[in-house]
């Protein structure tokens, strides 16, 4: 028995008079009834009426067509737009409730389970996973702030906070000589170029970074010359 084969629908384009069609009915009517009317299946709409920026109109969403009430359900009870809660400013009262809630209470800066096995005191370094030997500079959030490169300490206490779009790098390559002589800051354009030049061939990387050396003595004398030029 030889298999039927079915041909998937061709996709159809949005065309203006669809999005236009979308933008009249989607805000006030069901979206079922919309991709009927469209011929488009309903994830088809969602997606659009999305694209468009298109939403349903607050008047949609509280009339029971939404499917979200029948227009009076719990009217009584809702918390109006504008209202103030009673509590609003006050401590939550935990004696009133339970007296022994505060004793079960987590307390700020309290740590428990796999974070007290974790913890480091401020000033341990540790090597990452890129090479570089960092220093827990404080217990804050976020985690990933609480450590920074030994490199970038001792740059920025010879020089002030490192510039923004700026890196700083070794001189030699190697991470492990941190030396401030060994330390130079260079536009991050610049280090993109150089760990791009890593893979290409040699003689290739190194002719690259001598027509940057020309470049950038070129580009100072010229300045140097138009500085000595009269106004």
């Amino acid at each position: 028995m030889t298999k039927r084969r079915v041909h998937a629908e061709p996709r159809r384009s949005w065309s203006a008079e669809d999005d236009a069609l979308l933008r009249e009915l989607y805000p006030d009517t069901p979206t079922v009834k919309v991709a009927r009317r469209l011929r488009r299946s309903l994830s088809a709409t969602y997606g659009r009426a999305q694209a468009l920026g298109l939403a349903k109109s607050a008047a949609f969403r509280a009339s029971p067509a939404s499917g979200r009430t029948n227009g009076r359900q719990g009217i009584g009870t809702r918390f109006r737009k504008g209202n103030t809660p009673h509590n609003k400013g006050k401590a939550y009262p935990v004696a009133a409730t339970n007296p022994n809630c505060r004793r079960t209470q987590f307390k700020k800066g309290e740590r428990q389970g796999v974070a007290v096995k974790l913890w480091k005191p401020i000033g341990t370094e540790r090597v990452s996973k890129d090479g570089y030997l960092e220093r827990k500079v404080n217990d804050d959030l976020p985690l990933q702030r609480r450590w920074r490169a030994v490199h970038l300490i001792m740059w920025e206490a010879a020089n002030g906070p490192l510039p923004k779009g700026h890196a700083v790098t070794f001189v030699n390559g190697d991470k492990t000589d941190i030396r401030l002589d060994n330390l130079k800051l260079i536009p991050r354009g610049e280090l993109m170029k150089r760990n791009s030049m890593h893979n290409l061939p040699a003689p290739l990387p190194h002719m690259y970074q001598l027509i940057g050396a020309v470049n950038r003595k070129i580009n100072r004398r010229t300045r140097e010359e138009q500085n000595r030029r009269p106004a």
